[in-house]
């Protein structure tokens, strides 16, 4: 008689669980930060438009960051100009509650005026 020791061909397997892999490492959306620890001002309304956008942080000092350097009130126009010219987006300009209220406005204005048509000041809802 004949005796065959059972066996588990595990190929299948691997190679779905490489395509599940793929498939997932493809359809992330990666989210530049700012690098920033904001403590944000509170508001009653708030757009989850975060996903596919500019964020610009402001720490209470005032100092501006992008992607975790420090690009200052001067970058914010090249920044948001050269991201612009890949894909139209919003920018969101993070600030914390303690920034001077200048800073916000003149970083909201070098936004626009690099071409931004929309741009959010970013707060925490209630």
């Amino acid at each position: 008689m004949f005796h065959h020791d059972g066996e588990i061909n595990i190929s299948p397997l691997i190679d779905i669980v490489f395509i599940l892999l793929i498939f997932f490492i493809v359809t992330t959306v990666f989210v530049d930060e700012t690098g920033l620890e904001i403590e944000k001002p509170r508001a009653a309304t708030q757009q989850d438009i975060e996903r596919n956008s500019i964020l610009i942080g402001i720490d209470p000092q005032g100092a501006v960051h992008y992607n975790g350097r420090e690009i200052g009130i001067g970058g914010v126009r090249a920044v948001v100009g050269r991201l612009l010219r890949q894909e139209l987006m919003p920018v969101i300009i993070q600030a914390d509650r303690r920034t001077p209220t200048d800073r916000t406005i003149a970083v909201l204005d070098e936004a626009r005026s690099a071409g931004a048509e929309q741009v959010f000041v970013s707060t925490l809802s209630e």
